[in-house]
């Protein structure tokens, strides 16, 4: 096993990804999210941000696996993403002062769909419950594995 730290970060794309190209052919994807929390304060009974922390992130195509690319073409500024890699540090040379930056090498990338959807966007309208007609618009009476509407398995 080696010494890998993997993290994972929740928080908004801060710019659309950048989509590169190496001379080889192989493809990156840059990105930058930032990742605010909150701590509960006793004294004055109530949530306190605290400052943002910006995560600099990298995503490489891997064979077929066309990581950068659907990144790139699926996400956008502003989005709620969840990210899960390794850390590394990296280095580079600046005016010929040589310089450290850490950076996620992402193995896993989604959107974040906690607060996606109606609720978030301020609208009242409750999201759908089995009473209301099932999850992903199934009537409320179809029934279950097994317990179909004519009492036998549904298939």
């Amino acid at each position: 096993m080696s010494n890998e730290t993997n993290l994972t970060i929740r928080g908004r794309l801060t710019a659309d990804p950048e989509l590169r190209f190496t001379p080889s052919g192989a493809g990156v994807v840059n990105f930058t999210i930032a990742a605010n929390s909150s701590k509960f304060d006793k004294d004055s009974n109530s949530w306190k941000d605290q400052p943002a922390k910006f995560w600099r992130c990298a995503a490489w195509n891997q064979g077929k696996l066309a990581r950068a690319e659907n990144v790139a073409n699926l996400l956008k500024k502003g989005d709620a993403i969840i990210v899960y890699g390794e850390l590394t540090t990296r280095e580079y040379d600046k005016d010929g002062e040589k310089r450290f930056a850490d950076e996620i090498r992402v193995e896993t990338i989604g959107k974040d769909l906690t607060f996606h959807g109606q609720a978030y966007a301020g609208n009242q309208t409750q999201p759908a419950t089995q009473s209301q007609g099932g999850w992903g618009g199934a009537p409320a009476n179809a029934g279950t594995w097994g317990n179909g509407p004519t009492g036998e398995a549904p298939f």
